[in-house]
């Protein structure tokens, strides 16, 4: 499973995908959406219409943000609803 996260600086969003990984043991790779090109950044905008931040692709298709790539994981038994 390949995961690319597109994160923003100081979004607590990012954050906390960023702590489902780890609840997950999943490895992933970070794209901070800053230190992107303008070029780069309107072209990932056009490809996959990114509203907001985080913004997840798995195996190179686009889940959403951090909500939608919780339910996966769920769904998947990645992770569990319950609290430690």
């Amino acid at each position: 499973m390949e995961i690319l996260i597109y994160s923003s600086v100081g979004c607590t969003y990012c954050d906390k995908i960023k702590e489902l990984m780890k609840r997950a043991d999943k490895q992933y790779t970070e794209v901070i959406w800053q230190k992107l090109s303008g070029d780069e950044q309107e072209d990932l905008q056009m490809k996959y219409k990114i509203h907001g931040f985080p913004f997840v692709l798995i195996d190179g298709e686009p889940v959403g943000g951090l909500v939608e790539t919780a339910k996966l994981f769920l769904e998947k038994g990645l992770v569990s609803s319950r609290k430690k």
